[in-house]
C-alpha cells in the first residue's frame, strides 16, 4: 500500500508496529527484515525516489558510466582481441545504457516491490517527534503522526559536504547527482576531491572524452593505502587526467550560468573547465530529523550499538543503520547493518535478545568495524578489506605487513603487462589477517575471499590450505603466504 498526497490531506494519527525513515537500500531492508520476522505493520517513510541514492545517483549508475570503457580496455590489453576493437566507444549507447539502470529516474519497480513484500510506503517529509512519534508532511501540506509500538529505525543516509571556497556557494556545479544523471559528457570537467566518486568520476568522463582535471588534496584516495592511490593517480595520468595533488582549492568564478568555470587553487594555477564536479565527501542528513525533540543533536552521526540501537535515547526503540551513523558509508554494509537490525527489531518484539549482542553473533554488525569491505571501480580497481597497516598500527596490534606485485599467471592471462599490488596487513599476536588491499584489473572478485579470511578470523596455518585454482589472479594468496613464510 502506497498512501500519496490525497490521503494525507489533512492530519491523521496511526500506530504501527515500526516506522523506517528512509526507503533506500538501507530502509528497504530493515523493513524487509522486520516484516520477515513477525511484525505486520512496518511503514516506510520515503520523500524522494524508493530505492535511494544508490539506485539512481550512486553505485548503479556511476559503474553503468564505467563498465563499456573498462570492458573495451581490457580487450584492448590482450592480443587477438586487441586487433578486434577497430572504434571508439558509442557515448549516447553508454549514456542510454546507465538511464535504463535507473529506471530513467522513475521508482515505480522499487514501489511495487515494497507492496510486494508486504510494507506500507508513506511519501513524505519525516521528523521525530518525541519518543516513537513520527510526523510525516506531505508536499501538499498535510501530516500523518505515526506512533511506533516497537522501534523507529532512521536510515536517510547522507548528504554532500559543500567545502568552504570561496564563490563555491554562488556557482552552479555538480555533485555526485549530476555527475551520474547527465544527459551529455561536457567537454571539460574540473573534478574536485580525490576520493572514491572522485576517482571513479574522473575515469568515467575520461573515458567517455571529457578532458578532465582532478585536484586531490593531499592524495589520491587517502584514506586507503597509500600505494593504491599512488596507482590509480598514475593510471588516472596515463589516460591524460591532469591529477592535482597537493594544492587545494581557493576560489571558483563562472560566467555566468553555463559560461566556463575557473577554479583558483592555492598555489595561483588556474584550472578552467566546462562543468565541476565537487565530490569532497559526505556527511549524515540529521540536520531536519528532529533529533532535539528525543535529547540528540541534529547534523551528528548517530551514535550506535552494536545492534543498532541509538546510544542517548531512553529505551529501545530508536535505531538508525547505514551513512546516517558515520559508519562504512557503503551501500552493502548499510543492507549488512540493516539486516541485523531489522532482525533484532523483531526479535526483541517476541521478547528475544534483550542484551547488546555479543561480535560476529546474528544481531551484530560487527563487520562495520573490522571487516568493512569496498571496491573502488577505477582502471586499475581498488579492493580492500578491514584495516590498513596505519589503522592496524593506531589499534595497537603487533602488525606485520606483506605486499607484493600482484605478478602471478592469472594476471598474465587477463592483460598483457598487468600491473597490480596486494597487500597484508597480519595481527602476529594472533596469525590471522586483519587487512587486505588488491589493486589491478579485475580484483573487484578478491575482495569476498579476503572478507571471509578477515571476518572469520582465519588462522594463517589453516588459511595455508585454501588453495587457490591455476591460473587464476587468485593465486595472489599463495604468493603472499610464501612471502610471509610459508
Amino acid at each position: 500500500m502506497v498512501v500519496g498526497m490525497s490521503e494525507t490531506s489533512s492530519a491523521r494519527e496511526r500506530e504501527v508496529d515500526v516506522v523506517v525513515i528512509g526507503g533506500g537500500s538501507t530502509g528497504e531492508n530493515v523493513a524487509d527484515r522486520a516484516h520477515r520476522g513477525g511484525l505486520g505493520e512496518v511503514v516506510v517513510v520515503e520523500d524522494e525516489l524508493v530505492g535511494g541514492e544508490c539506485s539512481y545517483w550512486a553505485c548503479m549508475p556511476s559503474k553503468a558510466l564505467l563498465r563499456p570503457t573498462a570492458a573495451l580496455e581490457a580487450a584492448r590489453r590482450v592480443p587477438g582481441a586487441q586487433a578486434a576493437v577497430t572504434g571508439e566507444v558509442d557515448v549516447e549507447a553508454v549514456l542510454a545504457r546507465r538511464t535504463s539502470f535507473t529506471s530513467d529516474w522513475d521508482d515505480a519497480s522499487q514501489v511495487e516491490w515494497v507492496e510486494g513484500a508486504g510494507l506500507e510506503l508513506v511519501r513524505g517529509r519525516a521528523r521525530l517527534d518525541g519518543e516513537r512519534r513520527v510526523v510525516v508532511t506531505t508536499s501538499d501540506g498535510g501530516t500523518t503522526t505515526l506512533t511506533a509500538r516497537h522501534a523507529v529505525v532512521v536510515a536517510v543516509g547522507s548528504t554532500p559536504v559543500t567545502p568552504p571556497i570561496d564563490g563555491l556557494d554562488g556557482v552552479r556545479h555538480w555533485s555526485s547527482r549530476e555527475a551520474t544523471s547527465s544527459r551529455s559528457v561536457p567537454p571539460r570537467l574540473l573534478v574536485l576531491g580525490g576520493g572514491v566518486v572522485g576517482s571513479e568520476l574522473a575515469t568515467a568522463y575520461r573515458r567517455l572524452g571529457s578532458e578532465v582535471s582532478l585536484v586531490a588534496g593531499s592524495a589520491v584516495l587517502s584514506p586507503m593505502e597509500p600505494r593504491a592511490g599512488e596507482l590509480v593517480g598514475d593510471a588516472l595520468r596515463e589516460m591524460g587526467v591532469e591529477v592535482v595533488v597537493g594544492s587545494r582549492a581557493q576560489s571558483v568564478e563562472r560566467d555566468g550560468d553555463e559560461g566556463e568555470v575557473c577554479l583558483t587553487l592555492d598555489d595561483g594555477r588556474v584550472l578552467v573547465g566546462d562543468e565541476l564536479l565537487v565530490a569532497t565527501g559526505r556527511k549524515p542528513q540529521t540536520g531536519d530529523l528532529g533529533l532535539e525533540t528525543v535529547g540528540l543533536e541534529p547534523g551528528d552521526a548517530l551514535d550506535i550499538d552494536a545492534a543498532g540501537q541509538v546510544r542517548g535515547a531512553s529505551g529501545q526503540w530508536l535505531y538508525a543503520a547505514g551513512d546516517v551513523t558515520g559508519l562504512a558509508p557503503l551501500t552493502h554494509m548499510g543492507k549488512y547493518a540493516a539486516r541485523a537490525v531489522g532482525d533484532v527489531v523483531a526479535a526483541r518484539a517476541r521478547g528475544e535478545a534483550a542484551e547488546e549482542p555479543a561480535a560476529w553473533t546474528k544481531h551484530a554488525t560487527t563487520a562495520l568495524h573490522r571487516a568493512v569491505t569496498q571496491v573502488v571501480f577505477t582502471d586499475p580497481e581498488v579492493a580492500s578489506v578491514g584495516m590498513t597497516s596505519q589503522q592496524a598500527r593506531d589499534a595497537g596490534l603487533d602488525v606485520r605487513v606483506v605486499e607484493l606485485d600482484l605478478a602471478v599467471a592469472g594476471s598474465a592471462l587477463h592483460a598483457d603487462g598487468y600491473t597490480g599490488w596486494a597487500c597484508m596487513v597480519v595481527d602476529e599476536s594472533r596469525r590471522v589477517v586483519v587487512g587486505m588491499t588488491f589493486v589491478g584489473q579485475d580484483v573487484a572478485e578478491l575482495c569476498q575471499s579476503a572478507a571471509i579470511a578477515v571476518a572469520g578470523e582465519v588462522p594463517l596455518e589453516r588459511l595455508w590450505h585454501a588453495v587457490p585454482p591455476y591460473p587464476t589472479i587468485s593465486e595472489v594468496w599463495l604468493r603472499l603466504l610464501e612471502a610471509y613464510g610459508f
